[in-house]
């Protein structure tokens, strides 16, 4: 064993120590967190504005501060952008993070010292914690890359602007920046596409270990190196031992990229965004992601079925159930506060407290009062290509209220195959049945002759990722809205499928 393998093991083992700490006392854990958040901001414009001084129990706390999306909270936020001090937060924050404005368009985050140290330690501690528990530490000797958006910032009025991942890019440590790739150069390149072939030169000849970035791009990545090298991946780089993801659920694209690779590698799944760092997956043996309660966010969580009511019960960790989807409600050291991160997540175990992401509480299918949710439409698709021979390589889905003629209406799943199953009929009844089998409401519909069964629109090869591009988002933390109430994506598909 190398003394770099040797160190990184007992730092391992000292990170999970101290997480064990935590995990096992989940309910004074945050409870911590959440009196030191509300005294630390007590003297901040906001603290002030909401009587945070007469703040000693949860229950103040919802009195005092209501949940806010991010249009609820852009005056304070327009205020820090603007220079001033002590508004959510004790100073200036150090860097705002631009979004990519999933649900409202482009987002200003603020990232403090305080947040921006939580988010690289949480980064850290999921490669360490897999490092405990498998005991492979081979993969730090190789070459590392991480898929990401350029790492050039602007200043403005003493706060560095930018993207996240460009952010996070200035945090590498110094024992990997002999590992890391790309280059600074390669990175900084702004056009998406121009910058993943820069990418396959540099790292076509390199020793390969590790592997990090939202699926659909690591897809396009692998893709390109398949072609350039007429091998599998897994074949380019013989070393090539974990995938690191976030941002989207790997299930529907795990088949397509074994294939990619010609061999199965350990993945290790995170919840990062700008508002914060949430979960890590902690285990290669249990499913979901280790809910993350000493890092400086304190977790409310909401009934998403309750979500829209006037006065929605505002719960804590102590309170949440097994299989509910929730709506995360976050407070932390960033300065935001009852901020509805727009996530939803369902808890899969208490002991410790483990978690999915379901999806986004604007990103739905409800036309029919169904409310189907990503979650099950990433379940049943997952099950529609494991029992044929279809690959896929993106979909999307929307409904379809008024159809031609006197067809009843449907759910239509936009897919862009990679191979199109032997027999479209099969593929669709495994979609429907799994999606009646997790959703009562939508087996109701189907049943009770409201909606008939969902239709499959083939989508041309290429055509999400032309998508993206004529949208403004093609690559970097940028995703596929995977379903949607309304047909503006379906739509944008088709006329690109007619072009």
């Amino acid at each position: 064993m190398s003394l770099k393998s040797f160190a990184a093991k007992v730092f391992a083992r000292n990170i999970a120590r101290k997480t064990a700490r935590w995990a096992n006392h989940p309910i004074a854990t945050q409870e911590k967190v959440f009196k030191a958040l509300v005294r630390k901001a007590s003297s901040t414009k906001f603290g002030k504005d909401h009587g945070f001084n007469g703040i000693a129990s949860h229950a103040d706390f919802i009195s005092r501060v209501p949940i806010r999306d991010y249009e609820q909270l852009k005056p304070y936020i327009e205020a820090m952008v603007d220079g001033k001090d002590d508004v959510l937060w004790p100073g200036k924050p150090i860097y705002i993070a631009k979004t990519s404005g999933t649900t409202s368009g482009a987002k200003y985050i603020p990232i403090t010292e305080a947040s921006i140290k939580c988010q690289v330690a949480a980064s850290r501690n999921a490669i360490l914690n897999y490092i405990h528990e498998t005991g492979n530490a081979d993969f730090v000797h190789g070459k590392m890359i991480f898929l990401q958006g350029s790492p050039e910032l602007r200043e403005q009025n003493g706060i560095k602007l930018g993207r996240l991942s460009g952010i996070s890019a200035h945090y590498v440590p110094n024992y990997l920046q002999k590992n890391r790739l790309p280059s600074w150069e390669t990175n900084c390149i702004s056009d998406w596409e121009t910058k993943v072939d820069a990418i396959v030169e540099e790292t076509m000849k390199q020793d390969m270990t590790v592997i990090a970035g939202i699926p659909s791009w690591v897809q396009m990545y692998f893709e390109k190196l398949n072609k350039r090298s007429e091998k599998k991946v897994g074949q380019l780089f013989q070393n090539f031992q974990l995938f690191i993801y976030g941002g989207v659920n790997y299930e529907p694209y795990r088949a397509k990229f074994e294939d990619l690779i010609g061999r199965k590698v350990d993945s290790i799944e995170l919840f990062p965004a700008s508002e914060g760092f949430f979960a890590y997956q902690d285990s290669q043996r249990e499913k979901g992601m280790l809910l993350l309660l000493d890092s400086g966010i304190f977790y409310e969580f909401v009934r998403a079925d309750r979500f829209f009511d006037p006065h929605p019960e505002r719960i804590t960790l102590q309170d949440v159930e097994l299989g509910v989807n929730y709506v995360m409600i976050i407070s932390t050291n960033a300065g935001l506060w009852a901020y509805n991160l727009g996530d939803t997540i369902q808890f899969i175990s208490t002991r410790p407290h483990r978690i999915i992401v379901s999806g986004r509480i604007k990103h739905f299918i409800s036309a029919f009062g169904e409310h189907v949710i990503a979650k099950e439409v990433e379940e049943a698709m997952q099950n529609a290509i494991a029992q044929t021979d279809a690959k896929v390589n993106e979909f999307t889905v929307a409904p379809q209220i008024t159809p031609e003629g006197q067809e009843l209406p449907y759910h239509e799943w936009l897919v862009e195959f990679e191979r199109a199953p032997s027999e479209m009929s099969g593929f669709i009844q495994i979609l429907d049945r799994s999606l009646q089998e997790q959703n009562s409401y939508y087996y109701d519909l189907i049943s009770g002759n409201i909606l008939q069964q969902l239709k499959v629109t083939s989508i041309k090869q290429g055509g999400f990722m032309e998508y993206m591009k004529s949208v403004g988002k093609l690559g970097g933390q940028n995703k596929v809205q995977r379903l949607s109430n309304d047909r503006k994506v379906a739509d944008a598909l088709h006329a690109l499928k007619m072009q």
